[in-house]
């Protein structure tokens, strides 16, 4: 088995920049994928949740990661995943073969949403069919659970059942599940023979102890400082208290101030000079009150 063990780190569950007019702002790929990088990322996700991925057309994903792929010739050490899952195999598929044509290194699929009860057998099945028809010998492909949202739970079996019959292509899971027991469960199960990575910040000291290889998050499209500091001390075998309070500070603001993609667009207007770029429906842009309200609360986390 590969070691795959370079894939690990902090990640950006990257918003996706648009237009007033909901069109893609693909100029601002470069600048946003910099400014990843520099405050302390190792990588990012295009296309997650919070890059509102289930919102664009297929040819409009591809469109995104090819201007992030030309991008990524400036930041060479800094990786690139595409969230490719859709209830469609066929256009996860073409998603798919897109993000590994281009040189990302690798794919986060969530399961096929809408249905919902689906039996292992099943997703097996699905996932079997996406990894043969689109993912390389030496790709990467990590499942996406996400239950609350997608409906559609990947069970430890599962998990473990296309990691014996693809123990190279299938490399891991995303678990945005937020369940302090799923994540010790992993880390007891697949130890390092699974690349798990945690989508929630409160979670991270917890998962990273429980042998996760990092997380890819939402909060750190603004806020990877503290996620880089505790990832940094994790590899010394040390721990940062402080500095996972603070990211639960900083989480707890975000999550009183939903859409998550709508809170995050206006923080980088608001701290960090990028165009405020707009949601797509059925999301809807923050009030400016609200607005207001979010900064003394995130301000005050920096002064406490």
């Amino acid at each position: 088995m590969r070691n795959i063990q370079h894939l690990q780190g902090v990640y950006a569950a990257a918003v996706t920049p648009l237009h007033d007019d909901l069109t893609l702002d693909l100029s601002a790929i470069p600048q946003l994928l910099s400014f990843l990088s520099q405050r302390g990322c190792h990588g990012a996700l295009l296309f997650g949740t919070t890059g509102e991925g289930p919102s664009f057309a297929t040819y409009e994903r591809i469109a995104c990661l090819r201007a992030a792929a030309i991008a990524r010739q400036e930041l060479p050490d800094f990786r690139l995943f595409a969230g490719t899952g859709t209830p469609s195999q066929e256009e996860t598929i073409a998603l798919t073969h897109a993000a590994f044509d281009l040189g990302f290194d690798g794919v986060v699929v969530l399961p096929p949403y809408y249905y919902k009860n689906v039996d292992d057998d099943g997703l097996f099945l699905w996932y079997s069919q996406v990894i043969r028809k689109a993912v390389p010998a030496d790709g990467n492909l990590f499942g996406y659970h996400i239950p609350a949202v997608s409906g559609v739970s990947l069970s430890h079996n599962l998990l473990a059942r296309l990691k014996d019959s693809f123990p190279i292509q299938f490399a891991g899971i995303k678990d945005s599940s937020g369940d302090l027991d799923n994540a010790q469960l992993l880390g007891e199960r697949f130890g390092k023979d699974l690349i798990v990575f945690t989508g929630n910040d409160r979670l991270l000291s917890l998962a990273l102890n429980n042998q996760a290889s990092g997380c890819i998050t939402a909060l750190a499209n603004v806020h990877a400082s503290d996620l880089r500091v505790i990832w940094d001390a994790h590899q010394q075998c040390k721990v940062d208290p402080q500095a996972q309070t603070r990211l639960d500070s900083y989480r707890n603001v975000m999550d009183q101030y939903p859409p998550a993609p709508a809170f995050l667009k206006s923080m980088l207007f608001e701290r960090f000079n990028f165009p405020l770029w707009s949601v797509r429906p059925p999301l809807l842009p923050l009030p400016k009150q609200a607005i207001q309200q979010a900064l003394i609360l995130w301000d005050s986390i920096n002064h406490a």
